[in-house]
């Protein structure tokens, strides 16, 4: 079998604290589950004396999400096995939503960009926030599911990550109710702590002015890692951003329509 492309460019620092984590997976089962019984993560078994490259691959993302930090990285994988469970994360991409509330007007996936990386597309002008937030626990659940489909498309060998696109056409300056911010919120973290270096990059798309102003200034609070990963389009460039990264043939209609 040939070297995972993706494992040969580990860093010594990196590798070291993979096989320590590999080493103690047979612990971070435990404490996660109360016993050491073979559990898929992504679809990639974890087991300590697996020769699957692909837990190395999967590993090493909660090793980068916690800079290196082995403790801090073996927490955070346990945490995210414990929320996996409590949230049924495991049967989601079988649960149904209603369409006529959860359809493509807010978000899904389609396709993949120039490197093969699934796209999610997310669009936040025009909702009937009353609606779409109005059980934000579902709201959640939803957003979950678009998560775990893309992730579905990452096979750990070719592909490690996906690229998403959010879209805020039409967007008021009015801001959010309290429900959409809640469950905006929630939803970040909840990615953040469970979904570790899945993020090849963030397309922000038909800015508003006002937008932009806003993103300068809250731009010194990010980090530089988080920054290249971000990409802030305003409507007049979308068509050549979009290019960039994605090929015209694998956009979805509402933006391959826009080209002549």
């Amino acid at each position: 079998m040939p070297e995972n492309k993706f494992v040969s460019q580990f860093t010594i620092a990196e590798s070291v604290v993979v096989e320590r984590l590999k080493e103690d997976l047979n612990d971070i089962l435990n404490q996660a589950f109360g016993d050491t019984q073979v559990y898929n993560l992504w679809g990639v078994p974890l087991v300590m004396d697996s020769e699957d490259e692909r837990l190395k691959v999967v590993l090493v993302k909660f090793a980068r999400a916690r800079n290196l930090d082995f403790d801090a990285a073996k927490a955070m994988l346990i945490n995210t096995l414990k929320w996996r469970k409590e949230f049924s994360t495991d049967t989601i991409l079988d649960e149904e939503f209603d369409q006529d509330i959860f359809n493509e007007t807010i978000g899904f996936l389609c396709n993949t960009d120039k490197q093969g990386r699934p796209v999610t597309y997310n669009f936040y002008g025009g909702l009937d926030q009353n609606t779409v937030f109005a059980d934000v626990n579902r709201f959640i659940r939803w957003r979950v599911q678009l998560m775990e489909k893309g992730i579905s498309h990452v096979d750990f060998i070719n592909i490690d990550s996906m690229v998403q696109v959010h879209d805020y056409k039409g967007v008021s300056i009015f801001g959010r109710t309290a429900n959409a911010k809640q469950a905006i919120n929630t939803i970040i973290k909840l990615l953040q702590d469970n979904y570790p270096e899945f993020l090849s990059t963030k397309l922000f798309v038909n800015i508003p002015k006002w937008g932009t102003v806003i993103f300068r200034l809250v731009r010194p609070l990010l980090s530089e890692a988080t920054l290249k990963k971000f990409v802030i389009c305003a409507s007049d460039n979308l068509n050549e951003t979009l290019l960039t990264y994605i090929s015209q043939d694998s956009l979805p209609p509402i933006y391959s329509n826009t080209f002549g």
